[in-house]
């Protein structure tokens, strides 16, 4: 099930997409017009990469609508329909500069009218580039691969549009270069185009999530004290987002507790990492020989305390399981014990740090730092026991 904060995000991309599809319009148009007008072929081409935009401004569109929806046949999603929508941008783009590429080379020789031509070159490169920064900048936040397809599409378009401006800008001067300005906007356009279908084609493949990310989440899920290791982790990406399935060792008997652990992870990676909006843990346990018990105390070798977050010492005990023997006992110093606010939250993560299997606290204690442990899986058991 997609998190409420990927359908927030899905509903901003829709609206930026049905800017852009109304703004293509107004710029194919408008060089369209002044292209036949003052018969500039690389103009005239250029609207022609503005109006196919239109094209790609609508499968991005229809692919944020229906990434957003929900169907029990799909029961990871339905993300890939914005790589889809990708797909059909890229070849648009290189549609598009097939069609430049062809009037420039085979298309009527005409000298164009620069008065005509240079302003609206000149008002369409600046609304082409001001908007598909704008895009590229929304497309990183909203994490939308198919917003950011129509960005860079857009600066395609403002690059292109640079290209004719420049020939215009020369003609005026005396040399007829638009139709070799026509020829160089095809070259970039078909770049662009290109390196947008191998991205979606990576994606459609079932690429893996960038090393670093894996990494962290591999981390984040290593550092639960219930968890040993991690035993495998695979990802695959689903329109610019992730889903990713999980094999971990935990050091426990229960297979209450594992289920639970694992079930809290499901919910915590996708909190903690946006862009995952599935995981899958699936656990692998056993009873350990030893188990490390946490007892709260006033100073070391003291007696136990019964103010648990302000304990000044917890006594940690590694104790066999086979006949209860203590193997090993340190003390360490709560270092939050001084601490004025929070700190039930920083004892309670601190405590966590340690890893431990068993906790004893005080009967009826039901502060933070115990809601904590207990959502972390960690035995709790009285002080008097």
């Amino acid at each position: 099930m997609a998190t409420e904060k990927s359908k927030q995000d899905l509903h901003q991309a829709r609206r930026r997409a049905a800017v852009s599809i109304a703004l293509n319009i107004a710029l194919a148009a408008g060089k369209g017009i002044a292209g036949v007008a003052s018969s500039s072929t690389a103009l005239i081409g250029d609207a022609i990469h503005s109006a196919t935009d239109v094209l790609a401004s609508v499968a991005a569109f229809v692919g944020l609508w229906v990434a957003g929806r929900e169907h029990p046949s799909f029961p990871y999603g339905l993300y890939k329909a914005e790589t889809v929508a990708t797909l059909v941008t890229s070849i648009a783009i290189i549609v598009a500069a097939y069609e430049i590429g062809r009037q420039a080379f085979f298309g009527a020789r005409r000298l164009p009218d620069v008065a005509i031509a240079l302003p609206v070159a000149a008002i369409s490169l600046v609304v082409a580039l001001g908007f598909g920064l704008y895009q590229l900048r929304e497309g990183k936040r909203l994490s939308s691969p198919a917003l950011k397809a129509d960005a860079r599409d857009y600066l395609a378009d403002a690059l292109s549009t640079g290209v004719v401006l420049i020939g215009l800008v020369v003609t005026r001067l005396g040399y007829p270069v638009d139709r070799w300005a026509a020829a160089v906007v095809a070259l970039f356009v078909f770049r662009a185009g290109i390196a947008l279908l191998i991205t979606a084609l990576k994606d459609l493949l079932d690429a893996s999530m960038d090393r670093e990310t894996e990494r962290k989440i591999i981390q984040m899920v290593e550092q639960h004290p219930r968890i040993t290791r991690v035993k495998q982790c695979l990802s695959r990406t689903a329109g610019g987002r992730f889903i990713v399935d999980m094999d971990v060792v935990m050091h426990t008997p229960s297979h209450r507790i594992a289920d639970h652990v694992a079930d809290r992870l499901e919910i915590l990676i996708p909190q903690k990492f946006p862009l995952v909006v599935m995981a899958r843990i699936r656990p692998h346990y056993s009873a350990d020989t030893t188990v490390k018990r946490l007892i709260p105390v006033k100073r070391p070798d003291g007696d136990v305390c019964h103010h648990f977050v302000q304990a000044p010492w917890f006594l940690i005990e590694t104790v066999d399981t086979r006949d209860g023997a203590v193997i090993k006992r340190e003390f360490v110093e709560n270092p939050f014990v001084h601490e004025k606010k929070k700190k039930g939250l920083l004892v309670g993560q601190w405590l966590l740090s340690l890893k431990p299997d068993e906790v004893r606290v005080p009967d009826g204690h039901e502060g933070t730092a115990v809601v904590l442990l207990r959502e972390a899986g960690v035995e709790l058991r009285s002080l008097d026991s």
